[in-house]
C-alpha cells in the first residue's frame, strides 16, 4: 500500500488536507502527516526526518506558507533540505502568502464552512480572483468573516467545502495537482 506523507508547517494545514484529500485521492492510499511547530521548525527538521523515514512505499510533499519570504527562495531551500535527505522525488510547495489564499479563492466553501451568508458574492471581486498575490491572506480572511475565522478550527470547517476545481488561488490548484502527480494520478 502506497502511503502520501505530508510534512507541514502548522497543525491548520493537516486540517485544510483533511478535509480536501478523501475527494482527491484513491481511498487505498494512506495518509501520515508530520506537523511542525512553524516553518523555522520544518526547515530544521526536515532532513533528518526524510533521511530516516522507514516506512517502504511512502512519497513525500512538503509544504509551507511563503509569508513575507521570496516564493523561488522558499522553494529552493525546501528542495535542497530534500535533495540532503536523498529524496529527489519530493514535491514541495508553497502556499503563496498564506494556506488562507486557498479560502480566499473559494469564498463559497468559506461561507458554507463557517456558515456566513453572502460571501461567495464577493468572488468577483478584484483581491479575490488572485488571493495569492494578497499581502496578508489570513487579516483579510480575518476582516471578511468578522473574526469568525480560526485558524485550526477554520481550517478543519473549510477544507471539506474547497471546491478541487474551480479555485482562484493559483497555489492550491498547482498544489492539488502535484499531489495526483506524485501518485501516478
Amino acid at each position: 500500500m502506497k502511503t502520501l506523507v505530508f510534512f507541514l508547517e502548522e497543525p491548520s494545514a493537516q486540517k485544510m488536507l483533511e478535509g480536501v484529500l478523501p475527494r482527491l485521492i484513491p481511498a487505498d492510499i494512506f495518509v501520515r502527516y508530520v506537523v511542525f511547530q512553524g516553518k523555522s521548525d520544518l526547515e530544521k527538521q526536515l532532513t533528518r526526518k526524510l533521511r530516516y523515514w522507514q516506512l517502504p512505499d511512502s512519497v513525500f510533499v512538503v509544504m509551507r506558507d511563503q509569508d513575507a519570504s521570496d516564493c523561488q527562495d522558499v522553494k529552493t531551500r525546501l528542495v535542497d533540505l530534500c535533495r540532503q535527505a536523498g529524496r529527489n522525488d519530493a514535491l514541495v510547495r508553497v502556499a503563496c502568502r498564506e494556506l488562507e489564499s486557498f479560502y480566499l479563492g473559494d469564498l463559497a466553501a468559506v461561507e458554507r464552512g463557517l456558515g456566513i451568508r453572502g460571501l461567495a458574492a464577493k468572488q468577483g471581486q478584484s483581491k479575490f480572483r488572485n488571493p495569492d498575490r494578497l499581502g496578508s491572506p489570513s487579516e483579510e480572511l480575518n476582516k471578511l468573516t468578522n473574526g469568525m475565522y480560526q485558524k485550526v478550527a477554520g481550517s478543519r470547517a473549510i477544507g471539506g467545502y474547497l471546491n478541487l476545481e474551480n479555485n482562484s488561488s493559483r497555489s492550491f490548484i498547482v498544489l492539488l495537482s502535484g499531489i495526483q502527480k506524485v501518485l501516478g494520478n
